[in-house]
């Protein structure tokens, strides 16, 4: 399942990440095609790592001089963060980030926003989904992709949709001046590559989102970038937007990995904008989907959105980790015409671009995974252990 998840060119790209290492617990590493390399020297969290300024020259200087010892091989690493085989004597990986706010921007995409409308206008009943499309499609449209949000033209848009009764939140955060900004997950509650995703069992319809996150410091400056999938409960958010923290945060619901890939001479935030990710679900009964999200598609630039997540109204001292929303938008037939996309246990979903590598995880219900057990009073009290807290 995780045979290949490094970049394209993995040999000059710039990846940190953590590693749970047994009897230490997690440590912070970087990544190269041949080994996992303990960057302990540098910082003892990844947190800690992205408000050193010069960053990536700082990575490079660290690894080049010897600084940074071997704790596993790549390949092996990644073979044991398969959760399914995994062997718990020997180290793999968990997701790249540790105390930064896991926060999403919602609604980013004129696919997805129709989508959630449809969602709404269904009251999150996946049978009445395809009947709901056709209406709202015939009414606005689906060419919105060339209305700036918070324009006078999407005042205008409001104006006119308000006129015939087509007006919604989703629509707001999609074409108004403020962007959708929520709490995807707690610190440290983030699972990584290789293990199990969580979709709540009382869910009927449901779906991954896969999404480029941004890796953000506290100053506000974006050093990074991943992957991530939101997993998301479409009728749980379908009947009340008020139920987003339900439908969105739940025991190992968001994904995010494999690896942070550092901003340096070879990948910076134009290559975030230019990114094409590519999604496959492969179901236990032979089912497979695919789809994609390209980034230049979005309506509202990444850092417009980082910009809105935090600032002078809005801190994070330990920085953010920042999903920029999705494109995909699930409506292929599973289980009868007219029923959409929806997930089912032993799913395998996959979300890949060159620059960034690949994310894999299986699904399974929240009750059913591990229970979240390890936050920052246990990761405080390893690194103690370690000499690593000054």
């Amino acid at each position: 399942m995780l045979n290949t998840q490094l970049p394209q060119d993995a040999h000059q790209a710039l990846l940190v990440g953590r590693l749970w290492v047994p009897g230490q617990g997690p440590a912070l590493v970087a990544i190269t095609p041949q080994d996992v390399l303990d960057l302990s020297s540098l910082a003892p969290t990844c947190s800690d790592l992205l408000e050193q300024t010069d960053l990536a020259r700082r990575v490079r200087a660290a690894l080049a001089a010897g600084q940074a010892r071997p704790l596993a091989r790549t390949s092996e690493a990644l073979a044991n963060s398969d959760e399914t085989q995994r062997d718990t004597t020997q180290p793999w990986f968990l997701a790249p980030c540790d105390l930064q706010a896991v926060k999403a921007a919602g609604v980013t995409f004129v696919a997805s926003m129709l989508e959630r409308v449809i969602e709404e206008q269904a009251r999150g009943d996946a049978s009445k989904a395809e009947a709901v499309r056709q209406a709202v499609v015939a009414v606005i449209g689906d060419n919105l992709r060339s209305v700036k949000p918070g324009s006078p033209e999407a005042a205008q848009l409001k104006e006119v949709l308000l006129a015939q009764g087509m007006w919604s939140q989703y629509l707001e955060v999609g074409i108004g001046p403020d962007a959708e900004i929520f709490t995807k997950a707690q610190p440290m509650s983030a699972v990584g590559s290789g293990a199990w995703v969580g979709i709540h069992p009382g869910s009927q319809w449901n779906n991954p989102e896969p999404e480029i996150v941004l890796a953000v410091n506290s100053r506000g400056e974006v050093v990074g970038a991943t992957m991530g999938n939101d997993v998301n409960l479409r009728d749980f958010e379908g009947r009340s937007a008020l139920l987003l923290g339900k439908a969105k945060d739940n025991n190992a619901s968001c994904a995010i990995g494999p690896f942070i890939r550092l901003f340096d001479e070879h990948f910076a935030i134009d290559d975030v904008r230019q990114c094409e990710l590519s999604l496959t679900v492969q179901g236990p009964e032979g089912f497979v989907m695919r789809g994609s999200s390209a980034l230049n598609q979005i309506s509202r630039d990444p850092l417009d959105l980082a910009g809105q997540a935090m600032g002078k109204y809005h801190q994070y001292p330990d920085g953010m980790m920042l999903f920029l929303g999705t494109l995909f938008a699930p409506t292929q037939d599973r289980h009868g015409p007219g029923q959409g996309f929806t997930h089912v246990v032993g799913d395998v979903v996959s979300i890949a671009t060159p620059q960034l590598g690949t994310l894999v995880n299986q699904v399974n219900t929240s009750d059913q995974v591990a229970p979240w057990a390890y936050g920052v009073n246990a990761l405080m009290r390893d690194l103690a252990r370690r000499g690593l807290l000054a």
